[in-house]
């Protein structure tokens, strides 16, 4: 069993990065595999929305010079997957965008291929805009028909310098109650 999560924040080691850390932690305690993959190392282009994935669908996207099409196999490959971002002028970032449109047209084009697996989302903000990015990036995963556990609050913290995440007692418990779930949703789909 595994879960991969995509770490949207163009800073690497950054809150995200930890917030995201906190709920591997938690699955990996029971023993399911984990992958933090950092979407931001390399640049990652928006949709040009060509139709092409849906022509092919040979579950790639036809933009070939980035680590999209590596990315959407590791979606399909795993059990569960996280999708974190910080909030940028109130929304997810353009590289978290740029992964769900284009990893989005491919998935659904190709039979829809993360129906039924687990989808978790979090998000990262300074004072506001959290809610929208957690919405935006759950929209992503109930369009795939995956199933989305919950935690004891919205998976959403607040941080501005790095490290700051760990200050947020609330979001620290919700990330680690979000692995809790997710490990035991994961064990009864299994």
């Amino acid at each position: 069993m595994k879960v991969v999560a995509f770490n949207g924040s163009p800073r690497l080691n950054g809150n995200t990065h930890q917030a995201l850390e906190m709920v591997l932690g938690e699955l990996r305690k029971e023993g399911i595999e984990t992958e933090l993959v950092d979407i931001c190392r390399e640049e990652l282009k928006p949709c040009k929305a060509c139709g092409t994935c849906g022509r092919n669908k040979d579950e790639r996207c036809v933009m070939d010079d980035d680590l999209l099409n590596e990315y959407i196999q590791k979606m399909k490959s795993a059990n569960g997957i996280i999708i974190g971002s910080p909030v940028y002028f109130g929304n997810m970032t353009a590289q978290t965008k740029a992964l769900i449109d284009r990893a989005g047209f491919v998935i659904r084009a190709n039979g829809d291929m993360l129906r039924r697996k687990v989808g978790a989302a979090v998000a990262i903000n300074r004072r506001a805009g959290a809610l929208e990015t957690f919405s935006e990036i759950n929209k992503f995963f109930l369009i795939s028909q995956m199933i989305v556990p919950g935690s004891n609050y919205w998976n959403v913290g607040t941080a501005l310098k790095p490290g700051d995440i760990t200050s947020d007692e609330e979001g620290v418990r919700t990330f680690k109650v979000l692995g809790q779930n997710m490990a035991w949703l994961l064990k009864k789909l299994d």
